[in-house]
């Protein structure tokens, strides 16, 4: 499948007379939008083409079926009050938009440089990210928003899977629910991989369905890590980070991998 296949396969799958469908040919941004409210979706043809090639036909299945729900979802009329428990945070990059199409300021933090906090409201396959009006209109304020999410956070299941390379341990946590990269914010999820970590604790998020542990003793294993985190990146449906962080007396620093100054572990403060 090349890029003209890919645009032509999910115009088929999702025009109607209710929508209207525009290529960016500089972007190489497929935006879908809904006629009655203006509102819709974009998707990166490059990036998408990228996936399809990692993983196949699934990836831009997945990708129409998530717009169609979303697209669906824009007619329906949806609280945040009586629905707190569906609250989520979501991982983006630094750069990721701070207001809606309309103008809307989305409710946000800082989290590290590479990365910033947005909130959502889970409708299944699909999700609406929350901006401040909406948050008005229900009678709630960010600060309501963001304890809701912390704690729903929290109660999701975290179950790493483990591999060693090279005597450096890997943890995945991939449980393909829209949220493994937003795990990266649960502390104590945090603090227990780095009480097990026998050298220095690495995290990364390089798109929202996984987030990586790594426990690096050797400087092959930051070596190991660069290139996992490059290829993860790659495959993301929505991408984060190409950068992991050292997870050290509490705090998430990005860190720069290169193959002539790799980091020793235990040293850092020297090697960055």
């Amino acid at each position: 499948m090349d890029l003209h296949k890919l645009r032509q396969k999910i115009t088929d799958e999702l025009n109607t007379d209710g929508r209207t469908i525009h290529f960016d040919s500089r972007s190489g941004k497929l935006r879908i939008e809904d006629k009655q409210t203006g509102k819709g979706f974009s998707v990166s043809l490059p990036d998408l083409l990228r996936q399809f090639e990692q993983t196949g036909e699934n990836a831009v299945d997945e990708c129409i079926r998530t717009i169609r729900k979303g697209l669906a979802a824009l007619h329906t009329t949806l609280h945040l009050r009586g629905h707190e428990n569906r609250i989520f945070p979501v991982v983006r990059s630094a750069s990721f938009p701070q207001k809606t199409k309309s103008g809307k300021r989305l409710i946000s933090r800082p989290h590290t440089a590479e990365t910033r906090i947005f909130y959502v409201l889970d409708l299944g396959e699909a999700y609406r990210m929350i901006d401040e009006s909406w948050a008005e209109e229900e009678g709630m304020d960010s600060s309501q928003v963001t304890r809701d999410a912390a704690a729903n956070l929290t109660a999701l299941p975290a179950s790493p899977k483990k591999d060693m390379v090279r005597h450096n341990v890997f943890y995945f946590i991939n449980e393909n629910d829209g949220y493994d990269a937003s795990r990266i914010l649960n502390r104590q999820l945090l603090n227990m991989m780095k009480a097990k970590a026998h050298g220095d604790l690495a995290v990364a998020v390089p798109h929202q369905d996984v987030l990586i542990f790594a426990d690096l003793v050797n400087p092959e294993g930051y070596d190991i890590l660069a290139q996992m985190v490059m290829k993860f990146y790659a495959e993301g449906r929505v991408p984060v980070s190409l950068l992991p962080f050292i997870y050290d007396q509490g705090q998430l620093e990005p860190i720069f991998i290169m193959a002539n100054r790799r980091p020793q572990p235990g040293q850092r403060k020297d090697n960055r």
